[in-house]
């Protein structure tokens, strides 16, 4: 089924790229089909338009008081860069060639981002908690969606065809939760236009999201090399880059502020450690398609989920995708939002996506638009032992470390030379923890939250959650 799926997707490319050059060979210009009305536009940024024409045609594009020209190339293809603008609009943007003329209406000036992963961002507004009073109370008409249409290629498409959507009350319920909560946010605080472009399907591993030869580069580095080795496998499988070919690729160089992402649950069924190689490959190649610098990337660690912790270690595939999300944060300009609070034990699509939304702005409007707030809970920074006890410092303790029942820390366990983990006694000293087990007379090694579905309540007094870490890497 899913070969034949393929297929026919790979038969609709054919098709619009088809009808793209047959109505390109008539004299008419027309515009990529990511532009439509209703669109967001970056501000403050320099925004590319494209799109098609015979070849020599000149085209002429106007909106708010500046126009610009350009010659349509040999392959068809005619692009202009507009100056920066701030946020603001309503505008028209206008498009000419010598046959014909384009308008597309209602176009604002505001913040935009890319909103991609598996169904974790896919999940609808209509589905998440509360949703009737979410949709009666999205009243919002300056944030706008696109959702990218589910389609696989073999190859990387040049155009897609996807209209913008103006939030209201009646459209907001098929919205992304994730990014329309992110969004508001940021709309909220902000005080500009929002544009998010939705790019999800569910279900789908990171290698359907990154290009082939992203791939093969990344397969090439030797710690990658050693554990393909080892446990006899190959990159990239076959398949991969399918949803990078026809769902990012054909975005690109649609101009944006950055990037969010909900995905891993996949990946945490099939040789969950190479994801700390695999999310900072897809992110070297978005920015690299893009050729916008290092824009923020800001991801989704795992939330809380499947059967509760009952052993003081319980490493697995759920917990290693965690980690390398951790780990991933090393690369430049990138975010995490904690969610090891708001999963649910036995729904792998937790309804809570207002936290989730609310967290990833947090860490936009803290580290890309300058806002004086905390972007995160605490994250692990280092530790040092002292006698028989280690002594814990973190990132992110905002106003201080705290509780989220108000009752003794809880989560964290110690092991000594034997790597064999038990629970620890942990107390908030200043903005340190302190750990240790009369059981271990020498801990050389601290882990927290290690658990798919862990009892952890570590939080700075900002409300927000520590995230899971361990000291050691004794199960790589």
């Amino acid at each position: 089924m899913k070969k034949a799926r393929i297929s026919l997707f790979a038969g609709c490319l054919v098709a619009v790229v088809a009808v793209m050059n047959s109505t390109a060979a008539r004299g008419d210009v027309r515009v990529a089909g990511v532009f439509s009305d209703h669109m967001v536009l970056q501000c403050d940024a320099k925004v590319p338009v494209w799109g098609y024409a015979e070849p020599g045609e000149t085209v002429t594009v106007a909106i708010a008081g500046q126009t610009h020209t350009a010659k349509t190339n040999d392959d068809r293809t005619w692009s202009v860069s507009l100056t920066p603008l701030p946020a603001g609009g309503p505008f028209t943007l206008s498009i000419k060639g010598k046959e014909n003329a384009l308008e597309i209406k209602d176009v604002l000036i505001g913040e935009v981002w890319l909103c991609s992963g598996q169904s974790n961002m896919a999940w609808k507004v209509a589905r998440a908690a509360n949703a009737a009073e979410e949709a009666a109370a999205a009243k919002y008409p300056k944030i706008r969606m696109l959702t990218v249409p589910r389609k696989s290629a073999a190859a990387p498409a040049n155009d897609v065809k996807a209209n913008w959507v103006v939030c209201s009350p009646e459209t907001v319920g098929q919205f992304s939760a994730t990014a329309y909560f992110f969004g508001r946010k940021l709309h909220q605080e902000l005080g500009v236009p929002v544009g998010l472009i939705n790019s999800s399907v569910g279900g789908t591993p990171i290698e359907a999201w990154t290009s082939e030869a992203a791939q093969k580069k990344m397969a090439q580095a030797p710690e990658v090399q050693k554990y393909l080795q080892e446990h006899k496998l190959s990159l990239p499988a076959k398949g991969a880059g399918g949803l990078y070919n026809a769902m990012i690729h054909p975005l690109a160089p649609y101009a944006i502020r950055g990037v969010i992402w909900y995905q891993g649950e996949r990946n945490s069924r099939f040789h969950p450690y190479l994801y700390r190689y695999q999310l900072p490959a897809l992110i070297a190649d978005w920015r690299a398609l893009w050729r916008q610098g290092d824009f923020p990337f800001l991801f989704v660690q795992l939330p809380n989920y499947l059967k509760p912790q009952s052993s003081p270690s319980e490493t697995n595939g759920w917990v290693l995708i965690r980690e390398a999300m951790l780990k991933t944060l090393a690369v430049a300009n990138t975010g995490m939002a904690v969610t090891i609070d708001i999963g649910e034990a036995n729904n792998i699509h937790p309804k809570n996506k207002q936290d989730v939304g609310l967290r990833l702005a947090l860490w936009a409007l803290a580290k890309t638009y300058g806002k004086d707030i905390v972007p995160s809970g605490p994250i692990y920074k280092a530790m040092k032992k002292q006698d028989n006890k280690i002594i814990v410092t973190f990132d992110h303790v905002g106003s201080g470390l705290a509780t989220r029942d108000g009752k003794e820390v809880r989560g964290f366990a110690v092991a000594g030379k034997d790597r064999k983990f038990v629970w620890a006694d942990a107390r908030i000293v200043g903005d340190t923890i302190e750990v240790s087990s009369s059981k271990v007379a020498d801990p050389v090694a601290v882990r927290y939250a290690w658990s798919a579905n862990p009892d952890a309540n570590l939080i700075n007094k900002e409300q927000l959650p520590a995230s899971p870490f361990r000291t050691d890497n004794w199960e790589e």
